[in-house]
Order: C-alpha cells, then sequence, then structure tokens
C-alpha cells in the first residue's frame, strides 16, 4: 500500500488542498523508476561489495555498513538485465523489507519529486502479469513516465528468507 504525503499547493486562485506522493526517482538502464521516500532509508555511493558464495543470482553481494551487514540486490540482475560496472552515477539505495535491512543498486539516483497522486495510474495489462507484480503504479509527469515500485512485493517470500540468511 501507497503512503501518500498531503499538501498544499498555492495557485494563483488560492490554496488547493492535494494529496501529493513524494518519490525518489532512480534510473536503471534506460527506464526511471520511482519508490516512495518514506521506504528509503538512505541512499550511498557504491562501496566494496563482498561475494557470498551460493547466494540468489540477483544477490551481488554484501556490504558493512556502520557495522551493520546488509545484503546488496543487483537492479539489472532483478530485471533480467545485463549487469554493467559500477561508475561515479551508480547507488545503492537502502532500504527495510519484512524487517531486512537490503540495498539496492541502481545506475543513478536522479531527485526527489513530488507528484499528485491522481496522476499515477495503475499498470496497463501489457504488464500487469505474474513477472510485474512489484510494478504499483505508473506516474506521468510532463513529458515522462515513472515507473512506480511496490518494494514489498519486489521480493518473493523465498527471496526475502534468502536475503535474511546472507
Amino acid at each position: 500500500m501507497r503512503t501518500e504525503v498531503e499538501d498544499i499547493i498555492d495557485d494563483e486562485e488560492g490554496e488547493v488542498d492535494q494529496e501529493l506522493t513524494q518519490l525518489v526517482t532512480f534510473s536503471i538502464g534506460d527506464e526511471e523508476f520511482g519508490v516512495n521516500i518514506l521506504q528509503v532509508q538512505e541512499i550511498i555511493r557504491t562501496m566494496e561489495i563482498t561475494n557470498v558464495p551460493r547466494a540468489p543470482e540477483f544477490v551481488e553481494g554484501v556490504i558493512n555498513l556502520r557495522g551493520k551487514v546488509i545484503p546488496i540486490v543487483d537492479m539489472r540482475r532483478r530485471f533480467g538485465l545485463r549487469s554493467k560496472e559500477h561508475d561515479k552515477y551508480t547507488r545503492i539505495i537502502v532500504i527495510e523489507i519484512d524487517m531486512i535491512i537490503v540495498g539496492f543498486v541502481v545506475d543513478s539516483v536522479s531527485e526527489v519529486l513530488r507528484i499528485p497522486a491522481n496522476s499515477v495510474q495503475p499498470p496497463p495489462p501489457v504488464v500487469a502479469g505474474m513477472d510485474s507484480d512489484y510494478i504499483d503504479g505508473v506516474g506521468k509527469l510532463d513529458d515522462r513516465l515513472l515507473i512506480l515500485l511496490d518494494l514489498d512485493s519486489l521480493l518473493d517470500n523465498e527471496e526475502k528468507e534468502a536475503l535474511g540468511t546472507v
């Protein structure tokens, strides 16, 4: 379930109440994604990632973040894309899913946006399938489309359990 941030927008006719959703936006390949900012604990630059033998294919390894060992998920691999070398734009988005702290490697983090809740449409039927249960909706912003992810659904229970043991 998406948490919505209420805000007041001033327009020329006075004050109008408008529900806004605040998102962290990032890129993976040629696509732009957004996640609710309330799910994001922090965004960090890449650091040395230690490989873990027999970890799930999409797990790049683990990092030590201020004394906590955190599994790192390569979002490119998770979405079936070819991995790429980390560069100066690569970031790790640290979130909590079902009491497990996880880092997601993304190609770049763009910005924090506030979009009107009514500009978010459900995913089109073409992408609303078993493999896209983690798509919460599509946000329309001027000439851009943002794929909104439901991070709680991004990993199934078996994958979450595997992350907990990494």
